[in-house]
């Protein structure tokens, strides 16, 4: 993809559906995302504070591009519940090209 934006995966997760999809919303109406999926929940196994703790979460993929990073990362802290939220952005280095072409576009300002 030389010449187009770096594409990321976004990955987080929420404590519950609803939280997950006022994200999901926000990303993709604010062409922040081209696209947002919440996965079925699932349990969540880590060690917080000295002791090992099990909660169930939603997972949330973001498919963006590196310059819309900072507003992507600051979205989710400002609707996220957690003190310490997963965040975790990883670069895609191939996929389908009209695909990941689509991802680019979507996450661009339109010229008004």
């Amino acid at each position: 993809m030389t010449g187009s934006p770096q594409i990321l995966l976004v990955l987080t997760s929420f404590p519950d559906n609803a939280h997950a999809r006022e994200l999901a919303e926000l990303l993709v109406d604010r062409r922040l995302a081209a696209c947002v999926n919440i996965l079925q929940e699932g349990t969540s196994v880590y060690r917080w504070q000295n002791q090992i703790e099990a909660a169930s979460e939603f997972p949330v993929l973001i498919k963006t591009t590196r310059q819309r990073y900072e507003a992507v990362e600051q979205a989710i802290k400002s609707l996220h519940p957690y003190e310490l939220p997963e965040i975790i952005a990883v670069p895609v280095d191939n996929g389908l090209s009209a695909y990941l072409q689509w991802i680019a576009h979507e996450t661009t300002e339109p010229n008004i």
